[in-house]
């Protein structure tokens, strides 16, 4: 793949040896939803991953990764990360803390490495797809490896 610029999320997936897929797709910037995502990318919202990040009272800053159609449990989000309270981070907070802008967020390759809870139901899926960490353009890869390349959580997080 001469010539194609990597991402931190990529060549982290490369270090650790997971094998994995791009997909790009034309950015719309007035639809930056995973739902707009996977109608681009002609797979179901379900398995297009999105990657919000939240604070916990206790824990910090933390990413939760769940379905393009689906909304985070905050009450769900915050019992399984050690936490009373989870709340999402203002948008404003988002590529100070990360280095990722809104539309291309990756749970891998972060500014800094959060802890990252990943929704049950992406093990309903022999792949999924995150954000490569810019907007336009997925990575699909095995719920499995995006658990060993994050050292994710799973459990239930969406409504």
């Amino acid at each position: 793949m001469k010539g194609v610029k990597k991402t931190n999320a990529a060549r982290i997936l490369d270090g650790l040896g997971i094998s994995y897929t791009l997909e790009n797709y034309p950015v719309d910037p007035d639809d930056l939803s995973a739902v707009h995502v996977a109608e681009q990318i002609g797979k179901p919202a379900q398995q297009i991953f999105k990657t919000l990040v939240c604070r916990g009272d206790k824990t910090g800053i933390l990413m939760a990764c769940i379905p393009g159609d689906g909304e985070l449990d905050l009450k769900a989000a915050a019992s399984l990360s050690g936490n009373k309270r989870v709340e999402l981070v203002h948008l404003k907070e988002v590529q100070a803390l990360t280095g990722y802008i809104r539309g291309g967020c990756s749970p891998l390759g972060a500014k800094k490495d959060y802890p990252v809870f990943i929704d049950e139901s992406a093990r309903r899926w022999d792949e999924i797809a995150i954000s490569a960490g810019v907007r336009g353009e997925q990575i699909f890869l095995t719920p499995t490896d995006l658990e060993t390349a994050t050292k994710g959580i799973f459990g239930k997080i969406t409504r």
